[in-house]
């Protein structure tokens, strides 16, 4: 949505995405799980009924896999979901807590997880066993073959985000040359379409964008849809509103 164009008409622009925090940070958890243990060339092989293709994965994988405890999460966005996969990762896997965003979190949001601010993107990239992009598309690339080159050798990817913050190409070269371990991917750079490369790649995991839908996250988009209307009726103010910065009014 063009949400300037809308404020400039007078029109309030509200979302919904908060409905879907819980269910994107669990699917985040997943990949991040997958990409560390080689969940999904596992399951590949165990669906392949083949049987020395089982006995290769049953016999290699733990000797090329990790635990996650221990290891650094590094967050691109420590938004709403940025931070609950944050929480989640950090209290349930022990995980160390870096992030970057163009502003850093209060001091009390940041301790609660124990996340370390890196201003700068290419200091976070470097010393990240795993990177989670959980920002908005701004029109440009988050991570592009420049970037990647910046990333811990062997450490992992995973995009919750939106398809198009990934250089797929520059993913796949990362990938093959082994400068990247494993990736996951809920979102893809040409939805529907899925990069042919990558679907291939059994150290790659990937879903149909499918991060944040359930039952809870549709039936809470739904909720505070109907809230923001009845609000704005009622006082005369949204709840969720995302562009009245450009609203030149005060009475919002």
């Amino acid at each position: 949505m063009d949400t300037k164009r809308l404020a400039d008409s007078g029109i309030i622009y509200c979302n919904s995405a908060t409905a879907c925090t819980e269910s994107v940070a669990d699917a985040a958890i997943w990949l991040i799980l997958s990409t560390f243990r080689g969940f999904t060339e596992s399951a590949l092989a165990a669906r392949s009924l083949d049987v020395d293709r089982y006995n290769y994965c049953h016999k290699t994988l733990p000797s090329r896999t990790h635990n996650p405890s221990g290891h650094t999460l590094g967050i691109i966005g420590l938004g709403k979901i940025g931070y609950r996969i944050a929480w989640k990762a950090h209290h349930a896997f022990n995980m160390k807590i870096l992030y970057n965003d163009v502003v850093q979190m209060p001091v009390e949001v940041e301790k609660k997880v124990e996340a370390e601010y890196l201003p700068n993107l290419d200091d976070m990239l470097a010393a990240a066993d795993c990177v989670v992009i959980a920002a908005p598309f701004s029109g440009k690339k988050v991570l592009n073959a420049e970037k990647m080159a910046k990333m811990k050798p062997g450490s992992r990817l995973v995009n919750i985000a939106r398809g198009k913050l990934i250089d797929e190409e520059a993913l796949v070269a990362a990938l093959n040359s082994g400068h990247i371990t494993a990736a996951g991917l809920d979102v893809h750079y040409d939805e529907p379409h899925v990069n042919p490369t990558l679907a291939q790649m059994e150290n790659v995991e990937l879903l149909t964008h499918i991060a944040g839908a359930s039952v809870e996250s549709h039936v809470g988009f739904e909720r505070i849809g109907m809230e923001n209307i009845l609000s704005y009726f009622g006082t005369g103010k949204a709840i969720n509103p995302v562009n009245l910065q450009w609203m030149g009014s005060s009475k919002y």
